[in-house]
């Protein structure tokens, strides 16, 4: 929430503090014109966002359809979307925020169907499209509509490219327009209903000024020369969408599950099952039902009764008593598994050590700090080191070269090539600038 938040006008529970405001009081009936009696129960603006009187919230198919129609010619919209993967099994989109340069609106996903217009819009080569941090957003588009998503502007990466080390929005909106926002519901469960109004406050605020923000980081990129950069940035975000991953090897994706036995692992891939199906009967987030620290614990002690159970540290007594003998089910399968059936991590690529490699490694990293330091950038914005490491693999021997090394960018090649190709001739590494950080950069 913004200092100097709006407040509620005319509303029969203004003044109520938290009590809920149910979006079915939002509804337009036949004798209130929809954008009076919206704004009627809505926050209004706060000073210096762009020119509505408040934001609409629309619950109805028929408000959403009048108010796509009234945003029908705009060229510039910003979105932004509240999902619940903390609280549900299965993320979905259960607020989506909309701004242009004159309206505020928040659509409620759970009572209006997928809104044709809407796609249309985003899909439109000629309408850009705001977010900030864009990824996850895009992600849930695709996969709640099939929306593909074009003509793309995201603040989160204009701010990187530009060398703003606090590239958060809050940190963005404090720094150019001296507006705070509450994050005390960074984490909230938006899938709840009624939304409390404070909660539809701090959605509405998400995109009520990232029309303006774009244009402030869109003039930087300009004067820097670097807007060609982003460009090329955003429109690798199209088609952003979530790969389907194998279920049965979930998991061998937990953090620490390498540490395991193979005999600790079949047990824990009976104990990932177990917690996915009661996760998704109960729609709550696996963690939810039980920590990956316990499942890893669950593998390595491998309990046999309901009484030692009951004393593993994380595992509620509510767990216990309701699964304690589905989770002894699934140990027990684990251990019962014959040991040429225990599964194991796939092979990887191996690379064996090659001195000349790592040399040229370093070389690369080198060049690029140097550059970074001029260009007042991250390093690992500039180039992060995985595309150092597959440069060097590469070893090529001219700038355009570097162009058929995967997720290597135009801009990237312009900017680093030269000093690349420099590098990879040169035997000797200069030290870098920067110090090295776990190799993560």
């Amino acid at each position: 929430m913004l200092h100097g938040s709006p407040t509620l006008l005319d509303s029969p529970q203004s003044g109520c503090g938290a009590h809920p405001v149910p979006l079915s009081r939002l509804t337009p009936s036949p004798s209130v014109p929809d954008a009076e009696l919206s704004r009627r129960h809505a926050p209004q603006s706060v000073s210096g966002s762009t020119g509505s009187a408040g934001p609409l919230y629309l619950d109805s198919a028929a408000a959403v359809e009048r108010f796509l129609a009234s945003i029908a010619a705009t060229r510039v919209l910003a979105i932004d979307t509240e999902g619940a993967s903390f609280h549900r099994y299965v993320d979905r989109i259960y607020l989506l925020q909309i701004s242009t340069e004159r309206t505020h609106a928040i659509i409620d996903p759970l009572r209006v169907d997928s809104p044709p217009g809407l796609g249309t819009l985003l899909e439109a080569r000629e309408v850009e499209v705001v977010f900030h941090d864009a990824d996850y957003d895009l992600r849930l588009l695709h996969q709640d509509y099939g929306w593909r998503v074009t003509n793309i502007f995201d603040t989160r990466l204009a701010a990187q490219l530009l060398g703003i080390k606090a590239f958060g929005l809050a940190a963005l909106l404090d720094s150019f327009f001296g507006v705070r926002l509450d994050k005390k519901h960074q984490r909230a469960d938006w899938s709840m209903r009624p939304l409390p109004r404070d909660m539809l406050e701090y959605a509405a605020q998400d995109t009520m000024h990232l029309l303006q923000l774009r244009q402030r980081l869109r003039d930087a990129l300009e004067t820097k020369g670097r807007l060609d950069w982003a460009q090329e940035e955003f429109d690798r975000l199209e088609g952003t969408r979530w790969n389907m991953e194998d279920p049965d090897g979930a998991f061998l994706r937990l953090k620490g599950a390498r540490d395991l036995t193979r005999r600790e692992l079949a047990i824990l891939r009976e104990l990932v099952v177990w917690r996915s199906d009661v996760a998704r009967d109960l729609d709550r987030s696996t963690f939810r039902v039980a920590a990956n620290e316990v499942l890893f614990t669950l593998a390595r002690e491998a309990p046999t009764s309901l009484a030692v159970l009951e004393r593993v540290k994380g595992l509620s007594r509510t767990v216990v008593s309701r699964h304690g003998r589905a989770i002894l089910q699934a140990i027990a399968r684990g251990a019962a598994l014959p040991e040429a059936d225990l599964p194991r991590f796939p092979r990887g690529p191996r690379w064996a050590r090659d001195p000349e490699y790592e040399s040229r490694v370093s070389r690369l990293k080198s060049a690029r700090d140097r550059r970074a330091t001029e260009l007042e950038m991250d390093p690992g914005v500039l180039c992060p080191r995985e595309r150092l490491e597959a440069i060097a693999r590469r070893n090529p021997r001219e700038a355009g070269e570097l162009l058929e090394v995967p997720d290597v960018r135009r801009w990237q090649v312009e900017v680093l090539g030269e000093e690349f190709i420099r590098g990879l001739r040169n035997g000797v590494p200069e030290e870098s600038p920067y110090r090295e950080q776990g190799g993560s950069n």
